[in-house]
């Protein structure tokens, strides 16, 4: 093949995306299936896009402001709200509106793609999280971090009531074997743990869980839930709804109903408790769950009462 640009080596799947991104041609005309077989003595020509500067920009976004000081900033992320840039979503993140807000200084704190981050909710989980706006601030953040030296507490709303008053969840996470996209209870995982509390029955439906995290890994609570059989409601990777034949009538189908339609999973970080890391001032947050997880309350209390008197 002939390039038009230098680069270093491509891997198969950049190599894939170009293609299909109409940037291969075969003998002047362009080609779009990745599968397609080279043809002997034909002239390839694979053009690569300039190269773009990974720099976030600033963004005037809102921002949920819980706390801030010259040091740390403290936020209640909304749900639909990407931490950080990552393909697929290089502008409106947290990171542009961090950076529009405290400045352009941020963005030395840290990495470029990352700058001030120092841990991260799901795109679909909301909730407070803190970012640190000076490098002191930042290493100390880190290492508090990775020590799990922080109180750290999630509202997660399960499938299912028969779950018990608490419980700790002791498995090591790691990637899937199967969906290299997913974590997974695996034997050669990294020490996961999860200390979890009901808050809230709601039978038939599901259980309002408080989760304390002792360790930070990705999609813990999550796969946890997911591996104790009571997965997340809205959870689109690991969540397991019940079926429409294990509801008790027909107002507890059509409220499960309701609830299968939830677009995003029902977890939502209430809780951040940590030493300020510079003066070392004990501090604390919580925050809420947000509108949409209060109004699936309000939809399983509908259908409770209705169910309890008999008007169904």
């Amino acid at each position: 093949m002939a390039f038009q640009n230098k680069e270093q080596p491509l891997s198969r799947s950049r190599l894939k995306a170009l293609i299909l991104n109409h940037q291969l041609s075969e003998n002047g005309k362009t080609l779009s299936d990745p599968a397609a077989a080279v043809k002997p003595e034909a002239i390839y020509v694979l053009t690569l896009p300039k190269p773009v500067d990974p720099t976030p920009k600033g963004e005037n976004l809102p921002l949920d402001v819980v706390f801030e000081d010259r040091d740390i900033i403290v936020i209640n992320k909304p749900a639909g709200l990407v931490v950080h840039p990552a393909p697929g979503s290089q502008t409106g993140t947290l990171v542009n509106a961090l950076i529009a807000h405290c400045g352009e200084s941020l963005t030395g704190i840290g990495g470029v793609l990352r700058p001030g981050i120092v841990h991260r909710l799901d795109k679909d989980t909301s909730g407070v999280m803190i970012a640190a706006k000076t490098a002191l601030a930042h290493a100390n953040l880190t290492s508090m971090f990775a020590s799990h030296d922080l109180d750290r507490r999630y509202q997660a709303l399960v499938w299912g009531t028969e779950i018990g008053r608490d419980g700790i969840v002791d498995a090591p996470l790691g990637r899937s074997n199967h969906d290299r996209k997913k974590q997974a209870v695996t034997a050669n995982g990294r020490r996961a743990i999860t200390h979890w509390q009901t808050i809230r029955s709601f039978p038939p439906f599901a259980t309002l869980l408080e989760c304390r995290l002792e360790t930070g890994r990705t999609h813990q609570i999550r796969v946890h839930m997911a591996h104790i059989g009571r997965s997340i409601i809205g959870d689109p990777i690991y969540g397991r709804a019940p079926r429409a034949s294990q509801m008790p009538d027909a107002t507890a189908r059509i409220c499960l109903g309701e609830l299968r339609s939830v677009k995003r999973q029902a977890l939502h970080a209430t809780h951040l408790g940590f030493a300020h890391p510079v003066n070392g001032e004990a501090l604390a947050f919580t925050t809420a769950p947000p509108t949409d997880m209060l109004g699936l309350f309000q939809v399983m209390d509908k259908a409770i009462a209705k169910r309890a008197s008999g008007k169904f």
